[in-house]
């Protein structure tokens, strides 16, 4: 009896033992053998594991401005603009360098002579060369611009990112005055108050206007943009450490909170300069002394049929400077905003 079980001990290892040699030939091994339940394990001789890093040491840091730059270095987009807007600001800053004549420097002989060597774009109706006012007049549009678009954004900003921080009562304050500035047509706006100062026509009233009415929207982006960085874990982190809210607004949310802006900011620039252009056109704006494109295509459209090349050059002037900033807003925008990407 004994040497029987012996034997069928001896015969079940046996074949465990070929089964295994068998499976091993598959690389897998077989166990618990209840009906139903068997599942099969890579021995590890078979299988060694291969060392995997974590972390890419030799990857370089990136962020969101240096993928943002990088994206905009690859957009021609961009190329166009930039080399359109340095020329602009080239021409604003160094205008003598272009002409040499004075641009309020007007004849009433020359009135309406074509152009010249010497004269390239010829003479307006007061006799002034109508180049030497084109150069010289992209300092004033820029600069009222740039005024401008920077005031809005620092005003729009700072309204904006209050609102968003501290919400409660502030937050409905402050968004019932937005609000309410937002119902106001700008340039119906700008009308109205501009006629109060028609007496004393000024490049700062001018800058006035479109800041009271202009701060709107950038405060709305600015209020959405805030409100989604206050609840992120840095904040929460910051404020663990010690730090006051005021200091995580201003050197925490806010910076992190700039891309949106940024991109407003830039496709808003152009519209002021339309903006200047057409209350100069109405004869509100700046007054008639000072050397402007709006100022000069108001005056030339008493001439429009009989010497249409005297409203063309400024019209022509004003529409590159425009596309050029609403072509680096749009190049902007897509490189701080993934989503809208085109593939």
């Amino acid at each position: 009896m004994e040497n029987n079980l012996m034997e069928n001990n001896l015969t079940t290892n046996n074949a465990t033992a070929a089964a295994t040699t068998v499976a091993g030939d598959f690389s897998a091994s077989k166990y618990n053998t209840l009906p139903g339940q068997e599942r099969y394990v890579a021995p590890l001789d078979d299988t060694p594991l291969q060392e995997v890093d974590s972390v890419d040491e030799s990857a370089p840091a990136t962020s969101m401005w240096a993928d943002a730059w990088r994206s905009l270095r690859r957009n021609p987009l961009f190329i166009v603009s930039a080399v359109l807007i340095i020329a602009i600001i080239f021409v604003a800053l160094f205008p003598s360098v272009l002409t040499k004549h004075n641009p309020n420097y007007c004849v009433l002989e020359h009135s309406l002579e074509p152009a010249s060597a010497a004269h390239p774009f010829g003479f307006d109706m007061q006799g002034c060369d109508i180049y030497a006012r084109v150069v010289y007049g992209t300092r004033t549009s820029l600069s009222v611009g740039l005024l401008a678009t920077a005031l809005v954004v620092l005003v729009g900003s700072l309204i904006g990112a209050l609102a968003g921080f501290f919400g409660g009562w502030i937050d409905a304050i402050l968004s019932r005055i937005t609000d309410i500035f937002l119902a106001l047509p700008m340039l119906l706006g700008a009308i109205v108050v501009l006629q109060m100062f028609r007496t004393s026509k000024s490049i700062w009233k001018i800058v006035f206007v479109m800041v009271l009415f202009g701060w709107v929207g950038v405060a709305r982006i600015a209020r959405s943009a805030v409100m989604e960085s206050k609840n992120l874990e840095f904040n929460t982190a910051s404020t663990a450490l010690g730090s006051t809210p005021m200091r995580n607004l201003f050197q925490h949310i806010i910076p992190n909170s700039l891309a949106p802006i940024i991109v407003v900011g830039t496709t808003s620039l152009g519209s002021y300069i339309v903006l200047e252009a057409t209350l100069s056109f109405l004869g509100i704006g700046l007054p008639t002394t000072t050397v402007s494109w709006g100022v000069d295509i108001s005056t030339a459209r008493n001439v429009l049929t009989t010497n249409p090349e005297v409203l063309f050059y400024p019209s022509i002037a004003l529409a590159i400077t425009v596309l050029a900033f609403i072509m680096m807003g749009d190049a902007v925008k897509d490189a701080l905003d993934p989503k809208s990407r085109k593939a």
